[in-house]
């Protein structure tokens, strides 16, 4: 988990004044991990730290609080009736748009108690260090009442190629993820709704195609726009791009069509084999939401498997 400056911002440009609330450390079990946080005002708020007991009162809290920053630790069970046998400390602290204008842009390493010695721990300093030298993110803990947390980045860079059912399916299930950042395309204005997520960005152009020079060699892509010549030319321009997953909506008359059109365009079996038709699950059905169930868990799954290979190389 990282701390996500642009949620923030944004609910304090909403609401004035905002308290974050984020899980600074844990001792056995908890609904959360560290890090996890949720942004709380007078009419409402927004993320979460596990529901339950532990976020109702912290809510609460949250918004008679008169200190720019608190520190509260809870036993999940004795104080809150709740079944996990662990006990958390919540890191409180509220913002408005004077305190935003203050954090960095990359780590943000603070005192969270009059307790905190004027420097932070040698430990934290090293780790930034670490950061700005090899590019080492930390992860989000709390020592000596310095709290230290990397600002949030996407790590993968999602294009969804077309705004019809399917792709607005897609990036309402899609747009919550936190480390997806979402590049939306499609061929005129009009084809997208009224309200886009604010982690998507809107991309679009008479022709869809000029556009793939933009997006990162290692980037995902889902093509389900409405013109099955414009799905094509998507998926040979992406053969030549490259692209660390390529997902076509269709059938499997549509994708034989396909494969062979591509080899006459000159793409070798195991090329044309790198892009996966089609996406999601089948069995689960046609209509757009479960296409975008299926299609989630499928980019989800290989999220998981990519970063277990990672670490058994490291």
């Amino acid at each position: 988990m990282s701390f996500d400056l642009v949620a923030l911002q944004a609910a304090v440009a909403s609401h004035g004044r905002v308290t974050r609330v984020v899980i600074a450390s844990i001792r056995g079990s908890s609904p959360r991990e560290i890090g996890a946080a949720m942004l709380v005002w007078d009419q409402g708020q927004s993320g979460t730290i596990g529901g339950g007991a532990l976020e109702f009162e912290a809510a609460e809290k949250a918004r008679k609080q008169t200190k720019k920053s608190c520190i509260t630790s809870h036993a999940l069970g004795p104080d809150l009736g709740q079944c996990c046998g662990g006990s958390v400390t919540l890191l409180s602290e509220t913002y408005d748009s004077e305190d935003l204008a203050l954090l960095d842009t990359e780590i943000i390493l603070r005192p969270v108690s009059p307790e905190a010695d004027a420097s932070p721990p040698l430990a934290m300093k090293g780790l930034v260090a670490q950061y700005r030298a090899q590019g080492q993110r930390p992860e989000p803990q709390l020592m000596n009442h310095w709290m230290l947390e990397p600002i949030h980045a996407p790590k993968t860079d999602l294009w969804i190629w077309g705004a019809g059912h399917v792709g607005r399916a897609l990036v309402e299930v899609l747009a919550p993820l936190p480390d997806l950042s979402i590049t939306w395309v499609d061929t005129a204005p009009t084809r997208f709704p009224a309200h886009i997520p604010p982690a998507v960005t809107k991309l679009p152009a008479t022709n869809p195609v000029l556009l793939l020079r933009h997006a990162p060699v290692n980037a995902q892509h889902l093509v389900l726009t409405y013109s099955h010549e414009l799905d094509l030319a998507l998926c040979h321009a992406l053969l030549l791009h490259g692209f660390s997953f390529a997902g076509l909506i269709g059938s499997a008359t549509k994708w034989a069509r396909f494969r062979s059109r591509l080899s006459s365009l000159g793409h070798g079996p195991a090329e044309i084999a790198s892009i996966t038709c089609p996406i999601g699950t089948p069995a689960l059905g046609k209509h757009p939401q479960m296409i975008a169930v299926g299609v989630a868990a499928e980019l989800l799954t290989r999220a998981t498997s990519n970063e277990m290979k990672e670490e058994r190389r490291a």
